[in-house]
């Protein structure tokens, strides 16, 4: 019995080599499962040609849209097909935007207005070069860093020994008020009349004192007749000096 017993394990280890090779592999791991990649579906995708036009049209009536979007936009309404217009909307118009966005902030930044803060800025966006920064900083960031350069540039004319008393008021109120866009408008046009006004007053004061001579007189005389801002300023900044007071 021991001998036939013998016998069998040994032809049982011979076949188990076999038996493995001919056998599928159960207990091997599965293969992973092939996990499908999504593609995010263009919302130009189902449009058909007249709602790819209202597209662009939309763009083109857009403002703030610049010359190459408008000049792209313009075409592709014009003979542009179905494709065209997807393609252009789906990739075309950004390039064409981050185009018109350069050459935006390089006119703020050649802008002899443009403060400090706004100069920085647009320097940094220049050189990183990521047309979305620079899309988000036109968008908002511009109007934030032109607020300070405006406080900064009302505290100095409030500081100016020259600023008359209309102009110190109305930037005392602009500072209470602390509006962005009403700090902006004043330095667009509320400053020239504020200090127009200073002027006529420090003209008047010169016209009082009687021991001016006849040329000042007549030359202070002149710059209230014309009463424009520019000649006010310009008779106190320059034109009574030129003239003989003796």
């Amino acid at each position: 019995m021991r001998s036939s017993r013998w016998a069998l394990a040994a032809a049982a280890g011979a076949l188990a080599p076999a038996l493995l090779l001919s056998t599928p592999a159960l207990a091997a791991s599965p293969p992973a499962p092939t996990v499908p990649v999504s593609v995010a579906a263009s919302p130009y995708d189902d449009m058909d040609i007249d709602d790819l036009r209202v597209a662009v049209a939309r763009i083109l009536g857009d403002p703030d849209s610049g010359r190459r979007v408008i000049q792209e936009a313009n075409a592709l309404l014009d003979s542009g097909t179905a494709e065209e217009m997807r393609a252009w909307l789906e990739a075309g118009y950004r390039l064409a935007q981050a185009e018109d966005d350069h050459v935006a902030i390089f006119r703020i930044l050649a802008d002899p207005d443009s403060g400090r803060r706004v100069k920085a800025e647009i320097n940094q966006l220049l050189d990183a070069n990521d047309p979305d920064a620079i899309r988000a900083w036109l968008e908002t960031g511009y109007r934030l860093a032109q607020a300070e350069d405006d406080r900064v540039a009302i505290a100095r004319i409030l500081a100016d020994p020259d600023s008359g008393r209309r102009v110190k008021a109305e930037i005392n109120q602009l500072l209470d008020a602390n509006d962005p866009d009403a700090i902006r408008a004043w330095l667009e046009t509320g400053y020239r009349l504020a200090q127009a006004e200073d002027d006529r007053v420090a003209i008047f004061r010169i016209l009082a004192d009687p021991g001016i001579s006849d040329a000042l007189r007549a030359a202070a005389g002149a710059a209230l007749d014309d009463n424009t801002p520019e000649a006010l300023r310009y008779f106190l900044e320059t034109g009574r000096y030129e003239i003989d007071n003796g």
